[in-house]
């Protein structure tokens, strides 16, 4: 007979389950239902998931309950099957794994995501309906997961103990790796859940493994609570119509051990897990002897925002701004080496810094500052703002992302018009990461344009016609470029779509990170064909850490094995000086290929791209010379 929950969590580090809705996405299931209902309608298919996860090694198996409540369930008008749909997912899994594996109740927050306006005695009333059914169906645990706020959580959990003593996994969603999403410091949150009678305490979602790790590390060992994580496959990308998860299982079995050494007892998966996954992690775990925890002094910084990222301005107010007889980017391109820094606008209110940053690019001769729209769906300033502000104060031109997750056409046009009043005048069209996987869960993804679209239809600005077919009183003088990544299994196949956005009007392309020497050299190979200039992306590593991060969980971007050895166990300025050398060896292959340089500042550290635009001017000054 196995031990109670509460007691095996105790011993050892024990597998959790993987992703219920994401692995049926993938599976073919459609979006914009209740994955809920599927437990009266889809029993099998449900049944099926969860033996997949059991077989691959998971000993904790979670209820496909997780939005089961009467508020969420509501929005389906199938708010009055709230009791039949939790009992129906117990019945489920216990009949699919038997008393094999653990089976916990999935419980999400009412207030989560577009929830946050929800009176509390909405709330109060949902967690009483839903852990009454759970309880009355025999489950052996509870799991309060991806809960953003602290009080929220604790209302949960008070319902729980006044029911019932059974084990229960509290489990906060965090964006910092310091504190919850309203503030609260992550050891004052666990010790406060523990005193309150939490079993288990840890983190899931919102995060791939790093950024789990990362705030797993602020916890104290001697809380003297067993520890939870569930990561996300890494970052999703959002290619063709289809969400897609870069982490790989290897990924996963590695970081496994990770977790397990800062005190992890149970380890699974969030979003973009599968069963390949979690086997990964059974193996890991298979023979592991607990470590000590490492130094937390070896937290790695936030992680980058890159979908090819943006920058910002600042400085002497007696700057003049640029003229419009300025060659644009591409006439410079053309003639000679030419570099365009990234630099992220600020996710606050302060941006002292970054026009710091702004000001001593410039001083190093960048041609350009480029800025994200929102980039990983994270709210930051308005890059139309700060690109007004390059002009204004810093005299260097501003190349703005442009995505087609925020705005629908009428928004779109409306943002364009904006920019040509500005006299902002260079964009980049991009996808733009879904939108449910930003800091704002609740909101939506428009999409109303495909990268394709957006830079047609930007183009017909140039004709003086709004994307309605009307004529406009003058024509805008929009000089478009499109993303490419090269960083994929068949280089030709992305090429091929590269060509598409060229034929739907891209004037030059910048390309996602290349860490590879014979990369950049099969790219220049495979694109000289191409009649528009290209801005090789080069992206200085800042840690060892931060090169498994971008590696394993950023959709885009692959680092060699000789890249991945060189910057491991690096941390700090070591780190960051082996980050830039790394980069000029990139630079001096790039160089010989490409007149267009695209650099991203890693964590506002722009004392690093300032360098690298340095060395290729320097480095550009000596080819000249040597011709």
């Amino acid at each position: 007979m196995k031990p109670d929950l509460r007691t095996a969590l105790a011993l050892k580090p024990r597998v959790g389950d993987g992703a219920m809705a994401t692995y049926l996405y993938q599976l073919g299931l459609p979006v914009g239902v209740s994955f809920e209902e599927f437990n009266l309608l889809k029993p099998d298919v449900i049944a099926d998931v969860h033996r997949r996860y059991a077989a691959a090694g998971a000993e904790i198996i979670e209820t496909n309950t997780y939005s089961a409540q009467h508020n969420k369930l509501s929005r389906y008008g199938l708010e009055k099957k709230t009791e039949e749909i939790n009992a129906a997912g117990v019945a489920i899994a216990r009949r699919a794994v038997g008393l094999e594996a653990y089976v916990v109740g999935s419980i999400g927050a009412v207030r989560g995501g577009a929830g946050k306006n929800v009176r509390t005695a909405v709330v109060k009333r949902d967690f009483e309906e839903q852990v009454g059914a759970l309880l009355a169906a025999g489950v052996d645990g509870l799991l309060l997961e991806t809960f953003f706020d602290l009080e929220e959580l604790s209302l949960a959990l008070s319902i729980i103990r006044k029911k019932s003593d059974i084990s229960v996994i509290c489990q906060f969603a965090v964006e910092d790796a310091e504190r919850t999403h309203d503030g609260t410091p992550l050891p004052e949150a666990f010790r406060r859940l523990k005193g309150e009678g939490a079993d288990v305490i840890g983190f899931n979602c919102r995060s791939g493994p790093n950024g789990i790790l990362r705030a797993l590390e602020t916890i104290p060992r001697d809380l003297g609570v067993p520890l939870s994580v569930f990561p996300n496959a890494g970052i999703p990308d959002y290619v063709d119509g289809q969400v897609i998860y870069s982490a790989t299982p290897e990924y996963f079995a590695s970081s496994a051990i990770k977790f397990a050494n800062a005190g992890a007892r149970l380890i699974g998966g969030c979003c973009g897990t599968t069963p390949e996954h979690i086997a990964a992690i059974a193996s890991a775990l298979q023979s592991y002897t607990p470590q000590a925890l490492p130094d937390a002094s070896f937290a790695a910084p936030s992680a980058p925002a890159i979908e090819i990222v943006g920058s910002a301005a600042i400085a002497d107010l007696n700057d003049s701004p640029p003229q419009a007889v300025e060659p644009s980017i591409v006439d410079l391109v053309r003639e000679r080496h030419t570099v365009i820094v990234e630099l992220d606008p600020p996710r606050d209110l302060d941006i002292a810094k970054f026009m710091a940053g702004a000001q001593a690019l410039k001083d190093a001769k960048a041609d350009a500052l480029t800025m994200a729209d929102n980039s990983l769906a994270v709210t930051r300033m308005s890059n139309m703002a700060l690109a007004a502000l390059l002009n204004e104060r810093i005299g260097i031109k501003p190349l703005v992302h442009i995505a087609c997750r925020d705005r629908n056409l009428i928004g779109t046009q409306s943002h364009m018009m904006g920019f040509d009043a500005l006299g902002i005048d260079h964009v980049l069209a991009v996808t733009g990461d879904p939108a449910k996987f930003g800091d704002l869960p609740g909101s939506s993804s428009v999409y109303d344009l495909t990268s394709f679209e957006i830079i047609r239809m930007i183009k017909q600005l140039n004709e003086g016609i709004a994307f309605s077919g009307k004529p406009l009183k003058q024509k805008a003088n929009f000089i478009v470029g499109a993303a490419f990544n090269p960083n994929v299994k068949h280089l030709d196949k992305a090429v091929q779509r590269l060509e598409r956005k060229i034929s739907a009007g891209a004037d030059y392309i910048m390309t996602q990170p290349v860490y590879d020497p014979e990369l950049i050299e099969r790219i220049a190979e495979m694109t000289k064909h191409l009649n528009v200039p290209i801005f090789l992306g080069i992206f200085p590593l800042a840690s060892g850490r931060n090169a498994e991060y971008l590696h394993n969980e950023v959709p885009g971007i692959q680092l060699s094995d000789s890249v991945r050895q060189r910057m491991s166990g690096l941390e700090g300025p070591a780190g960051r000086a082996e980050g830039v050398k790394i980069a000029e060896e990139l630079l001096d292959v790039a160089m010989a290929h490409f007149n267009g340089i695209y650099l991203m500042t890693p964590f506002m550290a722009y004392e690093m791209t300032v360098s690298l635009t340095e060395y290729v001017r320097e480095r550009s000054g000596s080819l000249t010379s040597s011709k």
